[in-house]
Order: structure tokens, then sequence, then C-alpha cells
């Protein structure tokens, strides 16, 4: 499998992540930052994108790659339509869509339009994307909100709850398929994901605020609180939005988004970090909870992944709660290029086909 080789994308809002992979070996990874200054030159995200296009080849030319040679091209997926979870072929409805930002604006939305544009560089180069954020497997029953003019979406770490869920059964010899597992993606956002049998059947919209607060967002809020404080005057939109959305959790209580630092500062006495870390566990194992009764208290594993997933105190914290439901397993970090390249190998070696983006 050597000979078949793998760009990997990973835009994020300050950078552009990539990854060669030939086969399952990684022979590059690489970050290129970019600085406020730099980005400050344009209006949204998607305007980025004539700044960020050639960076990738170039840095890959810089590094002594015969970029020829690379022919599987595979983005993060973005807001685009709601889609079942696979790889799909980049095509331009879904470039459309990402640079209309249907579903809103997010740096994901870059994936397809930068793997697109590099494949086109490339003589027989294909452009992928795989398990976008906005993957959506949930069942007709979980989309109610409680009023109609709400509906409850799907948008979720889905790529690394994916990934995820498909190492842990290939450690213990078992088809995903066959699985019913609970995942936390515990990183700057939360998602709680109910996986039945290979599919997501239930999960918090871990985008825009549903769930359990995280290390930036305010998680689920009480309703008629809310309502008092949009129409107090005092507000615009725009920093209601920043409150839910990027200045809440830890940043609201404690001042910082730095999860390192909050367990430095509890474990150094700060009674104020410590009730807050707490918290965060407490509302991630109600969640497992809930997600518990989704799937009718069938659970094979509760996996918890994400970056917060380094801290021993926090999924200990969380696994005492929840150990009674089932078995818990710690798979700290998130590797979404890698999780990319499989995806993409799975295309290249004829495991899968790749699913075509709906007009």
């Amino acid at each position: 499998m050597s000979d078949i080789q793998i760009l990997a994308i990973n835009p994020g809002s300050t950078s552009t992540k990539f990854a060669v992979y030939f086969g399952e070996e990684c022979k590059l990874k690489k970050t290129l930052r970019h600085s406020i200054e730099e980005l400050s030159l344009y209006t949204n995200i998607i305007d980025q994108f004539e700044f960020r296009k050639g960076l990738i080849i170039d840095a890959l030319v810089d590094e002594g790659f015969d970029v020829d040679k690379i022919k599987y091209i595979i983005g993060r997926g973005g807001l685009t339509y709601p889609l079942k979870s696979g790889v799909y072929l980049v095509n331009n409805r879904m470039l459309e869509h990402a640079k209309a930002g249907i579903y809103g604006q997010h740096a994901s939305n870059l994936g397809p339009l930068l793997a697109d544009y590099i494949a086109l560089q490339i003589p027989g180069a294909r452009a992928y994307v795989a398990d976008p954020v906005v993957t959506d497997e949930m069942e007709d029953i979980a989309r109610y909100s409680g009023h109609p003019a709400f509906e409850r979406r799907s948008i979720f770490h889905a790529l690394n709850q994916k990934a995820i869920a498909r190492l842990h059964a290939k450690k213990i010899g078992r088809k995903y398929e066959k699985l019913n597992l609970i995942v936390a993606h515990l990183g700057g956002g939360i998602s709680v994901g109910a996986h039945q049998k290979g599919k997501v059947i239930d999960v918090n919209n871990a985008l825009d605020g549903e769930g359990p607060f995280s290390p930036e967002r305010s998680g689920t809020l009480p309703a008629g609180q809310l309502i008092d404080f949009c129409f107090s005057n005092k507000y615009q939109k725009e920093e209601v939005r920043r409150m839910v959305l990027g200045e809440g959790g830890y940043v609201a209580y404690l001042g910082t988004n730095d999860a390192m630092e909050v367990g430095d500062r509890a474990k150094n006495g700060d009674e104020t970090a410590m009730k807050i870390q707490d918290a965060l566990g407490y509302q991630v194992a109600k969640a497992i909870g809930e997600m518990a009764v989704v799937l009718n208290g069938y659970v094979d594993a509760i996996l918890l992944t994400g970056g917060l997933a380094y801290s021993t105190y926090l999924t200990k914290y969380i696994a005492s709660k929840v150990e009674f439901i089932s078995g818990v397993y710690v798979y700290p970090g998130e590797d979404e290029l890698e999780a990319l390249a499989l995806n993409a190998l799975r295309v290249a070696t004829g495991e899968i086909e790749p699913l075509e983006y709906p007009n």
C-alpha cells in the first residue's frame, strides 16, 4: 500500500494542517500558522481561500515531495448539506455550499475548496471529504425539540468520533457495525453521541451550544434566562453569539480556555477551578447517561476522546459516574489528519466506494 500517496488537509481558524501518507505510514505532518495580521485582511473565512490555496503545494515542494504522485486529496468536510457517514467526492454543488456556508461559516468549509484546488493541479488526482461535521444519522424521534419552529440538528465531531469508534472496534476484534457505543469528544467543543450498530442515532449539536459546556462554549443554557438576556437591550446579537460559542465555559468562569491551566489551578487549591472542572465532568456524565437511555441501556463501551481526555483527573471523574453503564475506555487527543488519510485509504483499496454529494 506504500504506493498509495494521500494528502490530508485540515484547515483551522488560525492554521492549515496537512499530512502526507504513503499507505498507512505518515511521511510528513505540518502545521502552517497564520497570524492575526494576515487573517485580518479578509472579511470572512471563505475569503481566506485565495491566501491559503497555494501554501500547501509550496510547502510540499520545499519538503522534497513529488506532488504529481499524490493522487488522493482529502479535506475536512464543512457545513454543507446534512450527509450520512462516508467518504464523498468533491463536486461543484459541494463547493457552492461550502462557499455559501449554508449551515454557517466555519474553517472546515475551506476543506473541500482546498482539496479540489490541489487535485486540479495534479494529473489524475481526485478530491474527497470524509465524515463532515454535518454527518447526520439521527433517528426522526431525536429531531424533535419541543416546538415545530425548531429542529434539533446533527452537527458534531463526526470525523474523530467515527475514527475512535472504529479504532476501538478493531482493538477488541469486533466490527463497528455490530457495536453499541457512546463516544464523548472532549475538546474546545464537546459532543456526546450514541452509536448504534455503526450509526450515530442521537448527538448534541456541538456547534450551536447544545449539550455540556466546554472550555469555550456555554452549552445548553436556561431558556427563560437566555430570552431575558437577549431582550435586555444590553447586548447585540454577535455579543450573545460569542458568549455562547467562544467566550463561554472555562473562558467565562475562569478567564482561560486552557484546560491544562485549569487543571493546574485546581491541583494548587483554586476552589473555583476545582468546582468548574468538576461541573464540566458532571455535565458530560449526564450527557452519557442520556445516550445510554437512547440505546435502551445496551452499551458495549463508553469512549472518551479529544484533547481534554489527556486529563486523568477529568476522565476518572467522568468514569466514576458512568462506569455502572459500561466499561470506559480513554483515547486521548484527536488526529483528524490520520482519520482523513485512513478514510482515503479505504477508498483507494476498494474497501468502500466514494459517495456522491447530492444536487
